[in-house]
């Protein structure tokens, strides 16, 4: 089975998408001055001697904007998720009530904003290189088939420039969604 210019377009545009999906992901763990639930993923908690991400031991949901509530479903593992969550780099200081863990989110210090900013670049500057390296990839294909005689240079050229305007917009979403999430770090 041969590939067609349209494989290949249809593959890097597909990638693309799925470069922008794992960017935002990413993205949703940068921690902002609102409470967010997907801040807990990252955390590790010890369950019968192995460790296990918190949302397999636990309920993770948001009590209001600057509060995350975490409920585990086993009465002991209380004591060893507010461990878990202290003990990560998040900055987080939980307190049990009862058999629910509140996880009240500070306000940030402006160096933090700062720091959470920049990170949020360089999240963005990683998924614009995924994305250049899927153009890449698509346009050397291109050019093999080309060189096989199974596409003209004509078509060829054609497909580089729509490859471009697919890296064109899946850059451009990557540039709004920093500047958005930029945004949401100074407003609160």
């Amino acid at each position: 089975m041969t590939t067609t210019i349209a494989d290949i377009k249809k593959t890097a545009e597909t990638k693309m998408d799925q470069s922008i999906a794992a960017f935002k992901n990413n993205l949703g763990k940068i921690r902002t001055g609102r409470a967010n639930p997907a801040l807990l993923d990252v955390v590790q908690v010890e369950y019968y001697g192995s460790m296990v991400p918190l949302s397999q031991v636990a309920n993770v949901a948001l009590i209001d904007s600057r509060t995350i509530s975490v409920q585990p479903w086993e009465k002991g593992m209380g004591a060893k998720i507010e461990k878990a969550i202290r003990e990560s780099d998040l900055g987080l200081n939980p307190a049990s009530m009862g058999d629910l863990i509140r996880v009240p989110m500070p306000p940030m210090s402006e160096e933090r904003r700062k720091e959470m900013t920049k990170l949020a670049r360089t999240e963005g500057e990683g998924a614009k290189i995924a994305v250049r390296n899927l153009r890449r990839d698509a346009n050397e294909a291109v050019k093999k088939l080309v060189k096989d005689k199974l596409a003209s240079e004509d078509d060829q050229k054609r497909a580089e420039t729509e490859v471009q305007k697919f890296t064109d917009k899946h850059i451009a979403e990557i540039d709004a969604l920093v500047a958005g999430k930029e945004q949401e770090i100074m407003a609160v």
